[in-house]
């Protein structure tokens, strides 16, 4: 997970900005207040890590969006912020409605150009595992090509799709642990441990840049 700009302003004492944006699991669909949404506790989790970093994560998720909506504000919802770092989430509404997956990376391919060409840091958070969409046959196809993407630009990705499974197939969770009744939307829990996973990540990829520095 390269993330230089992060890692450079952390490093420097500067204020962070992190914006994050996507659909209805980035807005806290599910969730029993936007204080229990991913993008509130990973404020939480990155101020733990961090605690003498000024961190504020902006939640810029809009309930329904497909990836096509999302990158038309890129602009206006996540560049304006001027942030470090943009978290986007992606995919999920086009598989759930079956919808257009050439579309779907064409629209990320050029917001991410859009991100990167501004000098922000990346990271694409890709499917959730939930009843609902594990359903779906375009789940696998979509998550080649939101690796495909980010493997492409050299940005980070956040595999939630894995790291839901692995909670569920090895940590002894079930799948109602973390998802809530509607088959889609992570509940409190499952936002939680998005974000304290995502949190982890975001450290060791600041850590490792860093340390390199100072060699």
């Amino acid at each position: 997970m390269p993330l230089p700009q992060l890692s450079q302003r952390i490093a420097a004492g500067a204020p962070i900005r992190i914006v994050a944006i996507g659909s209805s699991s980035t807005a806290g669909a599910g969730a029993s207040s936007q204080n229990k949404a991913y993008p509130a506790r990973l404020d939480h989790y990155l101020s733990e890590r961090f605690r003498n970093a000024d961190i504020a994560v902006l939640n810029r998720g809009i309930n329904g969006e497909t990836d096509d909506q999302t990158e038309k504000r890129i602009e206006a919802d996540a560049l304006s912020a001027k942030p470090d770092l943009v978290i986007w989430q992606v995919g999920a509404n086009t598989v759930l409605r079956d919808g257009d997956q050439g579309l779907s990376e064409r629209s990320i391919r050029q917001g991410v150009a859009r991100l990167r060409a501004a000098g922000v840091d990346v990271v694409l958070m890709d499917l959730q595992y939930a009843p609902k969409m594990l359903e779906k046959t375009g789940v696998a196809p979509m998550l080649t090509r939101i690796t495909g993407i980010a493997t492409d630009n050299h940005i980070g990705l956040f595999h939630r799709f894995d790291v839901m499974r692995s909670l569920v197939e090895s940590r002894g969770m079930t799948m109602a642990d973390l998802i809530g009744p509607d088959g889609v939307h992570q509940n409190d829990v499952g936002y939680d441990c998005v974000a304290r996973i995502l949190a982890a990540g975001i450290e060791d990829a600041v850590n490792v840049h860093n340390s390199g520095l100072q060699r």
